[in-house]
């Protein structure tokens, strides 16, 4: 019999938001906030679903505990704090990411890092499945100054190809469909 890993859903919400000059998380887009739009779309795949970054009413948040800039903060905070086997992380400026998608990057989950990586080779780190087992290497890589991207290119990771995404019905949107967005 195959055991399902378990997966806690993060929803990345702890940026300061200035491009956007407001916080993304509250921004509307189809009449819910993105957090609740992104918060949505993982729900399904996860065991438990809470939010890096800042405390919010009505969610479980989980401030950073390392204390660097960037993604990589609360990355490292998810895989230090969970107990389960990954962490699907979602940043909140990814609302029209899918159920379909996510699921089949829970499919994928393994011992490495699964990560997007779009047609010029940018590895999309803010929606990507993470392994508990790099929990260490994560804390390191942040305390060090690093980037996910340096963290990446320390333990490896499975590519995932815009071709093998696509084929999933997933377009690859994200804050690029501004007309679609509102302030709450």
């Amino acid at each position: 019999m195959v055991v399902r890993p378990t997966i806690l859903g993060a929803v990345l919400a702890g940026g300061h938001s200035t491009r956007m000059g407001q916080d993304k998380a509250n921004v509307l887009v189809r009449g819910s906030t993105m957090l609740e739009t992104v918060a949505a779309a993982v729900q399904p795949v996860a065991d438990r679903v809470i939010v890096l970054g800042p405390d919010r009413d009505g969610w479980e948040c989980w401030p950073d505990s390392v204390h660097t800039q960037g993604p990589l903060a609360g990355i490292a905070t998810a895989l230090t704090r969970t107990d389960t086997d990954h962490v699907l992380l979602v940043a909140v400026d990814h609302p029209f990411v899918t159920v379909d998608t996510l699921q089949h990057l829970v499919e994928m989950a393994d011992g490495l890092p699964v990560v997007p990586v779009d047609e010029h080779g940018v590895r999309q780190v803010t929606c990507a499945i993470y392994p508990r087992t790099i929990a260490e290497a994560a804390t390191e890589e942040a305390s060090n100054g690093g980037s996910v991207q340096s963290l990446l290119d320390r333990v490896s990771f499975i590519a995932l190809t815009a071709d093998t995404w696509r084929a999933w019905g997933e377009d690859g949107r994200s804050e690029e469909h501004t007309s679609e967005l509102q302030s709450h």
